[in-house]
């Protein structure tokens, strides 16, 4: 999908992820977080998890995505909170962002274990710019039982991108990561993930029959519904996952 269908999808969208408002904040209060806490955020998209933890919890982050229009909505959003003192975005490819010679407390990747080609490359991203004793936060699916043949077509997964909720534990420990804690989703908040992108296209169609894009995102529309109908709900999981080098 390209990343003007993302942004249409999820303009209506705070929170990025199937992760609700209320397990966000859970996150943050497993991460302990402190005034002067420094957070990278690796496709940050519209910084809520940024914005929302420097306001509670007095963190300092930079979030890094490559949408201008995600980024001028997490400026907005940290306007809105009084936290633009606190945290920066940048415009830059994720999986290519250098930062200055420093290292952060919490690096985080929610959702976007592409921009290392996978999970283990996104890792070793990410481990990179964090402190010894540091915490990395890696938001990712997994399979809930295995699928049949036919479900990796219709959801857009290759056979190996995810593997079992066990499976994915064993990759972290072959990557040199402790997990030590994790922040599932449920059925519920995948249905308000999923199901308000539906309703969100569906207007954009309304109001927008002559975009060339239109026959494209009706596609695709279409294909999300049924996709995740038949068999994204039952055997697609996603969590927030706690891990230590």
């Amino acid at each position: 999908m390209s990343l003007r269908f993302h942004e249409i999808a999820e303009s209506g969208h705070r929170i990025l992820n199937p992760l609700t408002d209320d397990k966000l904040n859970l996150l943050g209060e497993i991460c302990s977080i402190v005034p002067g806490t420094r957070q990278l955020d690796l496709a940050c998209g519209k910084g809520e998890l940024l914005t929302r933890w420097a306001s509670l919890y007095g963190l300092r982050g930079v979030g890094v995505d490559i949408s201008k229009v995600f980024l001028a909505a997490a400026r907005e959003r940290a306007d809105e909170l009084g936290v633009s003192d606190q945290v920066s975005f940048v415009e830059a490819d994720a999986g290519k962002y250098e930062d200055e010679p420093q290292k952060y407390d919490i690096v985080s990747c929610l959702g976007a274990t592409w921009i290392g080609g996978g999970l283990l490359g996104t890792l070793d991203l990410m481990r990179r710019p964090l402190r010894s004793g540091g915490l990395a936060l890696v938001g990712e699916c997994y399979w809930i039982t295995p699928p049949p043949d036919e479900a990796y077509e219709s959801l857009g997964i290759d056979r190996d991108t995810f593997t079992s909720l066990a499976g994915t534990g064993e990759r972290f420990e072959s990557a040199g990561f402790e997990l030590v804690e994790m922040v599932m989703s449920n059925l519920d908040s995948w249905d308000r993930y999923v199901a308000s992108q539906w309703w969100t296209l569906s207007e954009w169609l309304r109001n927008n029959p002559e975009d060339p894009d239109t026959p494209a995102i009706r596609d695709f529309l279409d294909q999300a519904r049924r996709s995740h109908l038949e068999y994204g709900r039952h055997y697609l999981g996603w969590g927030v996952f706690v891990l230590r080098s």
